[in-house]
């Protein structure tokens, strides 16, 4: 089992930035597939990025490809998701998550096990 812990996020304008991290614990070794979700009011969680800890390959999707940077700090177990250029349609509680890289798409929500908090991200002007 792995544990997420996340801490970040925030309010800020249209086209500022927010830096998300997820720090995991546990069996960290089994699940190296970790990846960033959010959820709005009234809509489903969706992928966002996700990054193999294993060899630092990274995924995203369109709506966010060219704005957001995932990375990882692979000596402290921690990911992080750098976000720029924010919108107000990018306001949601974002949360980190860990899986087995093998298995699934990595943007299936239900491949994942492990979960962080969440934290939120709002975009306002």
């Amino acid at each position: 089992q792995v544990h997420l812990a996340q801490s970040g996020g925030g309010s800020v304008q249209p086209g500022g930035s927010l830096r998300l991290s997820c720090v995991a614990s546990g069996d960290t070794a089994s699940s190296t597939a970790r990846a960033w979700f959010r959820q709005a009011p009234g809509k489903d969680r969706e992928a966002v990025a996700a990054i193999y800890t294993g060899g630092g390959s990274t995924y995203y999707r369109d709506f966010v490809k060219g704005r957001f940077t995932v990375s990882q700090d692979a000596a402290k177990n921690t990911v992080f998701l750098q976000m720029d250029n924010l919108r107000p349609e990018d306001t949601a509680m974002y949360y980190c998550a860990a899986a087995p890289a093998s298995g699934g798409s990595w943007f299936f929500t239900p491949k994942y096990h492990s979960w962080g908090q969440g934290t939120q991200v709002t975009v306002s002007s």
